[in-house]
């Protein structure tokens, strides 16, 4: 065997059991009481947890907005990643006017291929939804790209509720998943007129430029057109108690209907944008009050809230600093692809949630929704051997100084974590020990995914 890891405790989304894994040639070959083979690694998991890598859904590397291009390469980003406990990420092919489907992923993978310290695949983020395109769904899918975004915000990129409908409908015809981010652009647009006009530049009035109603707005009519048209719909960064109410009632009607949140929303509360370092924190949809971070946790408990992601699309800090005097000038973004997985377990040890549902919504779930399970996702014989060492018992403070990517500060500084990963396997590789990255760029291959 090429990796034996013995005595540790198992953790999937439905069992806990003490078990030793046996690993060959990337995969996952035995699991056993007592496996007596011997291995070319062995590691001792006393005490410890063994968890499939998490799968990191929706990230923003090398991505051009604003001017500037997001701070993490393919390689900081998957590096971080995989510090982190995360063995695959989903990225976003944007669409170029005029551009194909398969040709936007084409073009990502000659970046992303000589780079990756994980595996990965992307979404395509589509700009320019003409007939050929919405013809080109069964070409993607073919390709192993079964998942589309549409933006309703950002003029760039901004689609129509018609357009949406055409999308809605061919995605039930081809199989294919239409993952959306749901705010009203028209709202934003008005109040941060009224905002500017009034000499309320600030970075909290971010957040009053785009409040929970907002997103609750665009996120009822997208259900809705999801419903008419029986296709399955995927929301994006889910940050408000309403929005959730929304999917809760969808889900309830028997709706496939998925929700994805993200760690700042569970963590943090609007009061951020008050510090002084405010603009750090500037993301979209924007960071909202204590109700809806509560509603949150309690909608990942119930199961309406499906996975979680961290929308990684972190800039510098001086490029954070143009916006000192204008909150419409703060490129938009956070951190977290080093922290996403770390922070769901430690609430886990915390009690927040069971080890069992931090596995679900950070590896399973997005596994199953996306099409790369059983391949991913889980701890199980013919798995590939993406494989997380989880000491419950370690503390760990996230400083800048002991993260991993190229971004020069953390929204997560100072936070106190409650057990932490000690070790990290890619395909049975050993990619992070013990605070030091291990791997090495271009290790990282391209997953196709399915959806059934």
């Amino acid at each position: 065997m090429d990796l034996i890891i013995k005595n540790g405790t198992i953790i999937t989304a439905s069992e806990s059991y003490k078990a030793d894994v046996a690993v060959k040639n990337g995969k996952i070959v035995m699991i056993s009481e007592n496996v007596q083979t011997e291995g070319e690694r062995v590691v001792d998991a006393a005490g410890k947890l063994v968890l499939p890598g998490a799968i990191d859904a929706h990230v923003h590397l090398e991505l051009p907005v604003g001017g500037t291009i997001s701070a993490d390469s393919y390689e900081s980003g998957t590096r971080a990643a995989a510090c982190g406990g995360t063995t695959m990420i989903i990225d976003f092919a944007t669409q170029e006017k005029g551009m194909g489907l398969v040709e936007t992923v084409q073009d990502r993978l000659r970046h992303i291929e000589p780079q990756a310290c994980i595996d990965y695949s992307f979404h395509v983020a589509i700009s320019d939804l003409n007939p050929e395109v919405l013809e080109e769904f069964e070409a993607s899918v073919r390709f192993g790209i079964p998942s589309f975004k549409l933006y309703m915000v950002y003029k760039d990129m901004m689609v129509d509720d018609g357009e949406i409908a055409d999308a809605l409908q061919r995605s039930k015809e081809t199989g294919t998943l239409i993952a959306v981010h749901a705010e009203n652009p028209y709202l934003i647009e008005r109040r941060t007129r009224r905002l500017l006009a009034e000499g309320k530049t600030g970075a909290w009035y971010h957040y009053e430029s785009r409040p929970e109603f907002v997103e609750v707005d665009a996120v009822r009519r997208v259900v809705y057109l999801a419903k008419i048209f029986g296709a399955p719909l995927y929301i994006v960064h889910l940050s408000s108690r309403e929005g959730l109410d929304e999917v809760t009632k969808a889900r309830d009607e028997g709706l496939e209907i998925y929700a994805e949140t993200c760690p700042h929303y569970l963590n943090l509360t609007n009061e951020v944008y008050k510090r002084e370092d405010g603009r750090n924190f500037v993301c979209s949809p924007s960071i909202k009050g204590e109700d809806s971070r509560k509603a949150l946790w309690e909608g990942l408990r119930r199961g309406d809230i499906s996975t979680v992601a961290t929308d990684h699309c972190p800039f510098k800090s001086y490029e954070k600093d143009w916006g000192k005097e204008d909150f419409t000038k703060i490129p938009n973004g956070c951190m977290g692809i080093e922290n996403m997985y770390p922070y769901m377990l430690s609430e886990a040890s915390k009690g927040s949630i069971t080890f069992n549902k931090a596995v679900e919504v950070c590896c399973t779930n997005v596994a199953r929704i996306f099409g790369c399970a059983p391949q991913k996702g889980t701890i199980a014989v013919g798995s590939d051997a993406d494989i997380v060492i989880y000491d419950p018992k370690k503390k760990f403070v996230v400083s800048s100084k002991n993260m991993h990517s190229d971004v020069d500060y953390t929204i997560w500084e100072n936070c106190v974590m409650t057990g932490y990963p000690v070790m990290t396997f890619s395909r049975g590789k050993l990619v992070y020990e013990e605070g030091s990255f291990k791997g090495n760029p271009g290790w990282g291959k391209f997953v196709k995914r399915y959806r059934k």
